[in-house]
């Protein structure tokens, strides 16, 4: 029962990349979402540091030292938290 809370707590302490503020650095906690393997793909894995550069239209982010730029439909689909 207690870890089912801690869970709880700790998903609503996530945010999803497109929610994320501009030129912080985030951890990626796991993807949720149709596009989890085009994701994955693109190098956007669990546990990875992402960092986001840009927000307008497109989000651009730096992941492994590679600038990539996502849509907000595929951004929504990461969750980060705060590193």
């Amino acid at each position: 029962m207690a870890f089912a809370v801690a869970k709880d707590l700790e998903a609503d302490s996530l945010l999803n990349l497109s929610q994320a503020k501009v030129g912080c650095d985030f951890r990626i906690r796991f993807l949720n979402g149709p596009a989890c393997d085009q994701l994955r793909q693109l190098g956007f894995c669990e546990s990875l540091q992402v960092r986001k550069l840009a927000d307008g239209r497109n989000l651009i982010c730096s992941v492994c030292g590679t600038r990539l730029a996502l849509s907000r439909e595929l951004a929504s689909q990461v969750m980060v938290d705060v590193v």
